[in-house]
């Protein structure tokens, strides 16, 4: 762990606040260590804490489990009637002090409600939530809750202000204070991260735009050695990159095949179940490795592919160095209950997924880029440019520096879409 994330004011306030079992949103730029600041919290704290996120990959990412998955909530839009008593895992929830919820900016105000209420219903209690603390990770800036069909956006329109979380009725009679760390560790040059900032508040003018398109670099190819990834903002586009750009090396491939155990779900799969590599090809890591010698998102080239690992070649302070890979496991947990101690809450493996924890990486999209830093990338929006809240922000701030940045198209005013209910709810909190 980094000595200044440990020593940081942010932190050490933040995890002051925790323990103290306030209500708290934690929040602040790409970049600034939520993640690494949940991770720290989980192995200090003597609560019983549990750790829930709104998919099962963001799930799987912070060892915890979905939203639905703990309280039994079905898969549609959430109302009264659906929240029912668990009978069974009673006193777990009789045992929580503590419920964090990661990626906050993807649950909506009806997930929220029925949170609210299943935490009162399951512990007999009419306090807001149950009398749990409560601790919500994320950046709304980011990633924004889904609402897919045309039912759910009348819903949203008549029921709440916003499908943000905090819309919610249930946040009322609470104090939910709002803790933004400020520490960018990912980035340090002034001028980049001011345009990091324009960028995620939709406050950019034409010559900030001017600074970033500076980049744009249409034609570019990367030199030999320079592993540059593309983030994409379609699936197609990036199975369109590593499909060609792997057919068109000339080594023999190799298949590495998962081990499932238990009940994981294909769609939760982090790697392919059927890996295809080859000497030579770009992959990403897809986890931290114990002995520290890369982490969740490096960057490397395949030098030899092996029965049961892969070695790959990182650059590691201006050096090549060559790493063994071999196989990871993801498990999906269940809380519950601790048969030994009756006050504490404990986990059951539900399901295993045993794999390389690697992933071909000339391209990805940008959602699975979330939360990963790198030094060189290539950001292809497509001729229609950004899509969604948040997604252009995500991009550029993956990056360390704004000269590792290549930009396939220009930035227009419109790839910079930050959603005003968000910004008015930071406004009103700050």
């Amino acid at each position: 762990m980094p000595q200044a994330l440990q020593l940081s004011e942010d932190f050490n306030y933040a995890l002051e606040r925790m323990e103290a079992g306030a209500h708290l949103f934690i929040t602040g730029r790409a970049g600034t260590g939520k993640s690494t600041l949940l991770q720290i919290f989980k192995r200090s704290t003597r609560k019983n804490v549990v750790v829930l996120a709104p998919t099962g990959v963001a799930a799987l990412n912070v060892s915890g489990q979905t939203i639905h998955s703990f309280f039994n909530f079905p898969p549609r839009l959430l109302q009264s009637k659906d929240v029912r008593p668990n009978r069974r895992n009673k006193r777990l929830f009789l045992n929580l002090e503590t419920l964090v919820i990661d990626e906050i900016s993807m649950v909506r105000a009806d997930v929220m409600e029925a949170i609210d209420l299943g935490l009162r219903m399951n512990r007999d209690s009419d306090q807001p939530f149950g009398g749990v603390q409560l601790i919500l990770f994320g950046d709304l800036f980011q990633l924004p809750p889904v609402v897919s069909s045309d039912t759910e956006r009348e819903f949203f329109s008549l029921r709440y202000a916003s499908p943000y979380f905090f819309s919610a009725d249930c946040l009322d009679y609470i104090d939910l204070e709002m803790v933004e760390l400020q520490q960018v560790y990912r980035q340090d040059s002034r001028h980049f991260l001011r345009l990091l900032e324009s960028i995620r508040n939709a406050t950019i003018d034409y010559d900030e735009l001017a600074d970033i398109n500076q980049r744009c670099l249409p034609d570019f190819e990367p030199e030999e050695g320079m592993n540059y990834l593309t983030l994409a903002a379609r699936n197609a586009t990036v199975t369109r990159i590593n499909g060609g750009a792997l057919e068109a090396l000339d080594t023999p491939e190799h298949l590495y095949t998962a081990e499932v155990k238990g009940d994981f779900p294909d769609r939760l799969f982090p790697v392919p179940q059927i890996l295809r590599l080859k000497e030579g090809a770009q992959v990403m890591t897809l986890r931290n490795d114990a002995d520290r010698r890369y982490v969740n998102g490096t960057i490397g080239t395949i030098r030899q592919c092996k029965p049961k690992s892969v070695v790959i070649e990182i650059v590691e302070e201006g050096r090549p160095v060559e790493v063994e890979v071999e196989y990871d496991e993801w498990d999906i947990i269940r809380y519950t209950a601790d048969g030994a101690d009756l006050r504490k809450i404990a986990t059951e493996t539900l399901g295993t997924y045993r794999q390389l924890p690697v992933r071909l990486a000339w391209a990805v999209t940008i959602h699975k880029a979330q939360g990963k830093t790198f030094d060189r990338i290539i950001i292809d929006l497509g001729k229609s440019g950004a899509f969604e809240h948040g997604q252009t922000y995500v991009a550029l701030s993956r990056c360390r520096t704004l000269e590792g940045i290549v930009l396939r198209q220009p930035l227009s005013l419109r790839d910079v879409m930050v959603d005003p209910e968000v910004v008015q709810f930071y406004e009103g909190k700050r």
